[in-house]
């Protein structure tokens, strides 16, 4: 049960989305007053019940539109900038929502005197990085700590839990493919499940945390991307064959079925896939990083399972072969 709310106002952009709600939730067992501000308040419904009557507040805000986004600061004690695309599109590109939206958040969390500034961004965000989407967020990042120094920067590998993109992307590929198609088969990555992600950020709040570091989150294991392929197919029980792609023909894959609705992948998630996703040595030798925070990762088994069952033939009472 959540304790009675705070004196303290938390703003969280992109707070109905997969890590955002449960920043939310982990918020509102503390006690902090919420407004989550989000371009459409009435599709936002569902993020209301994480606290009690009264707790959590929706407002409308569009980050291209800094007057709202202004608005939905005021009187904050904390920013959370949550906000993020896969996909660079029309108006919601990556320049944006990712670099623009960012940057206007972060002034706006500086002119309304926010105690704690924090920015989700994503391991590989760099500049120089081979992807778009890797490029825009160490753009939005710098554009951040620019306009509030001491901005704290939240960089997690890939985030697991019911609702995300990867392992149930991947398991339901796994439906329909006979051959699955493994692209950056080699690369390592470190998935965290989404509530620890939600409790680092809580904790950066709790803790008044406003040094500038970045903080890279991972779970307790590392895997190749073909490794995490298996796992699903594994805990599925799917009988697949899995094909390792050179990056020449992954990339021509993502390029030719990139623009479809609901694309499993694009050209530029291709190129962001040939990058290492894990905690850096740094990051953990300077406590910046889960254990640092004092948060004990949660592993994919304990987790993971709990929602692939229901891709098996029969669901989770399928008898093992």
């Amino acid at each position: 049960m959540a304790s009675r709310p705070s004196d303290k106002l938390v703003t969280i952009f992109g707070g109905s989305g997969f890590i955002g709600r449960q920043v939310v939730r982990s918020l509102a067992k503390r006690g902090y007053r919420i407004r989550v501000a989000c371009r459409r308040p009435d599709l936002a419904g569902h993020v209301l019940p994480l606290g009690t009557p009264g707790q959590i507040a929706l407002v409308q805000a569009n980050l291209r539109y800094p007057a709202s986004v202004a608005a939905a600061c005021e009187g904050a004690y904390a920013v959370i900038n949550a906000t993020g695309t896969d996909v660079s599109s029309g108006a919601q590109s990556f320049d944006a929502v990712v670099v623009f939206g960012s940057e206007a958040v972060a002034k706006a969390a500086k002119q309304a005197k926010a105690a704690v500034m924090i920015m989700v961004s994503g391991m590989g965000a760099n500049v120089e990085a081979t992807s778009k989407a890797g490029q825009a967020k160490g753009k939005a990042e710098a554009a951040t700590s620019r306009s509030f120094p001491g901005a704290s920067i939240v960089r997690p590998s890939v985030v697991f839990g019911p609702d995300d993109r990867f392992f149930n992307r991947m398991a339901s590929l796994a439906r329909f493919v006979p051959v699955l198609p493994v692209v950056g088969p080699e690369t390592l990555v470190q998935p965290v499940f989404v509530g620890d992600v939600a409790e680092a950020i809580a904790t950066l709040v709790e803790r008044g945390v406003a040094d500038g570091k970045t903080y890279e989150l991972g779970g307790p294991a590392t895997a190749t991307l073909q490794a995490m392929m298996q796992y699903v197919v594994d805990v599925t029980q799917r009988k697949r064959v899995l094909l390792p792609l050179p990056h020449g023909a992954a990339k021509l894959l993502g390029i030719l079925i990139g623009w479809l609705p609901g694309a499993p992948i694009n050209a530029d998630q291709v190129d962001m896939l040939r990058t290492d996703n894990v905690v850096s040595a740094s990051a953990k030798a300077d406590g910046r990083d889960l254990a640092g925070l004092g948060i004990t990762a949660r592993s994919i088994a304990s987790i993971v399972p709990s929602y692939l069952y229901r891709f098996r033939k029969e669901g989770q009472f399928t008898v093992p072969n």
